[in-house]
């Protein structure tokens, strides 16, 4: 039996900032991790889907440079081999900066292998037992996998099998339009691949506003993706070398070459012998947690995707940054004081802040929106890019800014304008009277305030 003061399970965004600032208390931290460090961000997830992101830009890029003046002398070629070379030397020098960073903490162990609860305060890694007062669990989440009709028996891809693909499919059928699925969809069309996009609801990512989403579906149309919408029985049957997916009762059979499977995700916490420890789950798996992330049992704290409260790196990084807070500093963070922002990586991205305009309208308050199309923002019309929008929402009685989105060139950095003028409290009216530099996105953001209406 080895004892620690503090036992970390699992080594993804919040695992080893925490590991740091316990170890810098003066702790002794056991940071366990069966698999590679730096989680879903770094190996499957943020890190080489948008180095590929990147790389898919360039190609549109290159394919337009004659809209610039720009004779390139030849089509446009994909190297996919050195696509995800440059993708994998991504993932490689995050993952081998982060366990670097572990082995220089005084204090921190890192130990490979697969935890599981032998009781309240001890897990067993193979044949190692670890005990401590405190214990943090990290462990993320995978790609879900349905029971669809037939999908036993065809080959499929997820997530994680996507970017270690080092070849363009003739045709990639992607089950699901929400976020992954789409920022897969736009990648492989511009890499060269025909693309089908079906979702089971009515229309893509249905937590956005139905003109977001119809503005979303537009721009990857336009670039010769097919969606498929209201897809209510998906079923598979292979036929040699392809996959037939039969989408639902009225719509046609699509073929593929190979499919992607994107309908969400599920938390890492079924083999983990929670029940040993008291510690309780909902019915979809995720921890339950309080609004200071602590478990049902004493003792024990959830961060990141395994709780619920966030299926981002960002949202897993502030779960550490709470929990240290309240644990090491004597502060009271709690999770409920966190304000929403997310971006949707195809290009043009969507960031999004806070309420959308249909959640703001169920509140039942009396509110104010500006919706402005990026045709009128001159940065936007000198790049070429001008297909989006950009929206603010706010409320008409205290002028408080409620939420905002941008569908358009830079939208995942320009919305940080206004995400940190909520996180400071701010009304519409200061917003209005920033000066923001020129000539930038973000500078359309106080005029964008004056064209607030009654909504």
């Amino acid at each position: 039996m080895r004892a620690f003061d503090a036992i970390i399970v699992g080594a993804g965004q919040a695992g080893p900032s925490l590991a740091g600032r316990l170890s810098d208390a003066g702790k002794t931290v056991a940071i366990i991790e069966r698999k590679h460090v730096g989680g879903t961000c770094v190996n499957t997830g943020c890190k080489p889907t948008k180095t590929l992101v990147a790389s898919a830009y360039a190609a549109r890029l290159a394919q337009r440079a004659s809209d610039y003046g720009v004779q390139l002398g030849g089509p446009v070629t994909i190297d996919m081999p050195a696509v995800m070379r440059r993708a994998y030397q991504v993932t490689l020098d995050s993952r081998h900066g982060n366990e670097r960073w572990l082995g220089s903490m005084a204090g921190c162990t890192l130990i490979r292998g697969h935890a599981r609860f032998t009781d309240r305060t001890t897990l067993r890694v193979g044949e190692d037992f670890l005990t401590a007062p405190q214990i943090f669990l990290n462990v993320g989440g995978r790609a879900a996998i349905p029971d669809f009709p037939g999908l036993a028996d065809i080959p499929y891809l997820t997530n994680s099998d996507m970017v270690r693909l080092d070849r363009v499919p003739g045709h990639l059928v992607i089950i699901g339009g929400s976020y992954i699925g789409l920022e897969f969809a736009q990648m492989f069309r511009r890499f060269g691949a025909e693309v089908t996009v079906i979702e089971k609801g009515p229309r893509l990512v249905g937590r956005e506003d139905e003109k977001t989403s119809t503005a979303i579906r537009e721009i990857l149309e336009a670039e010769g993706v097919c969606v498929v919408t209201g897809a209510d029985d998906i079923r598979f049957r292979k036929e040699g070398r392809v996959v037939v997916v039969h989408p639902g009762d009225g719509k046609a059979d699509v073929t593929g070459t190979d499919v992607l499977l994107a309908v969400g995700r599920r938390p890492n916490t079924d083999d983990l012998g929670l029940e040993t420890a008291g510690v309780e789950v909902d019915a979809r798996g995720y921890i339950r947690v309080d609004d200071q992330l602590a478990t049902t049992a004493e003792g024990i704290w959830a961060l990141g995707d395994c709780n619920g409260k966030g299926a981002f790196t960002h949202t897993a990084y502030n779960d550490f940054e709470i929990v240290a807070a309240n644990l090491i500093d004597g502060e009271a963070r709690r999770v409920s004081d966190r304000i929403p922002g997310y971006a949707l990586y195809i290009d043009p991205p969507l960031g999004r802040v806070g309420m959308s305009e249909a959640e703001a309208r169920k509140t039942g308050r009396p509110i104010l929106v500006s919706h402005i199309p990026m045709s009128k923002v001159g940065r936007a019309v000198e790049k070429g890019e001008t297909q989006g929008f950009m929206t603010l929402v706010a409320d008409a009685e205290t002028r408080q800014i409620l939420g905002a989105a941008i569908l358009g060139t830079g939208g995942d950095e320009a919305i940080h304008g206004v995400l940190d003028m909520m996180n400071a409290g701010a009304t519409v009216d200061q917003l209005r009277w920033a000066v923001p530099i020129h000539p930038t996105v973000s500078e359309f953001w106080p005029t964008v305030v004056t064209g607030l209406g009654q909504g």
